[in-house]
Order: C-alpha cells, then sequence, then structure tokens
C-alpha cells in the first residue's frame, strides 16, 4: 500500500502523484490518497509519519505559511510536541506531498525524491 498525503491545489504534490501512477508504480500497488486539508491528521499520526520520514519534527512542517509566522513556530524553545499540535490543528502546516511506502517517508519535494521509496524494485 502506498499513501499519499496530498493537497490537490499544490502543483508539486500533483506532480508526485502522477510520478508514482506513471512512472514509480508498475506493480500496480493500492494507492491512498489523503487529502489532509480535509481529513486532518491527529497528533498520533503526525507522530507517526514523522517517524517514518526519520527526520526532525520541522523538517515536516512548511514555514512558508503565514500561519507559521503569526503561531511564532520559528521559536526554537518550542517542543516537539507543541509542533505537532499546531499541525494538526492547522494542517496547512504539513509539508506536501508525503508519501508513505514500506514503512518508509519522504516527502515530495521535489516530487523526484518519491523516488527513493521505490529504488528496492530496480534491485
Amino acid at each position: 500500500m502506498i499513501t499519499i498525503y496530498h493537497n490537490p491545489r499544490c502543483s508539486k504534490s500533483r506532480s508526485a502523484c502522477e510520478l508514482i501512477g506513471d512512472v514509480y508504480n508498475p506493480s500496480n500497488e493500492p494507492v491512498e490518497i489523503v487529502e489532509y486539508l480535509r481529513t486532518p491528521l491527529s497528533v498520533a499520526q503526525l507522530k507517526e509519519l514523522n517517524r517514518m520520514l526519520g527526520s526532525p519534527v520541522r523538517e515536516m512542517i512548511r514555514d512558508s505559511e503565514p500561519i507559521y509566522k503569526e503561531l511564532g513556530l520559528a521559536d526554537t524553545s518550542l517542543t516537539d510536541d507543541q509542533l505537532y499540535e499546531a499541525v494538526a490543528t492547522h494542517p496547512i502546516l504539513l509539508q506536501r506531498p508525503i508519501v508513505v511506502r514500506n514503512g518508509r517517508a519522504v516527502i515530495g519535494r521535489p516530487p523526484e525524491n518519491v523516488n527513493a521509496l521505490f529504488a528496492d524494485q530496480a534491485k
């Protein structure tokens, strides 16, 4: 199963979906597309997603959104739990797209980053 946390208004997110459908998924694995703005992720789901990304929580946050500045999220004294709560409350802050496959995740910016989840097929 491939899960794509997707924002259809984002060109990078649309490009990643197209790449998965046209290039990276030749075996036609099932794909679940989660429009996270319509169905926001809980703090627990965000923590699990971040665990699969294997990166600091700040890397999954869009710092270019106006709400990022409004909430003062650049403050380095904020805890990870506070950052997760901000993203759960304001899902527009979540980087997009995030693609999950086989217990691993990548941020599809640029969309070609998604290839890392499919590199095992080339072996």
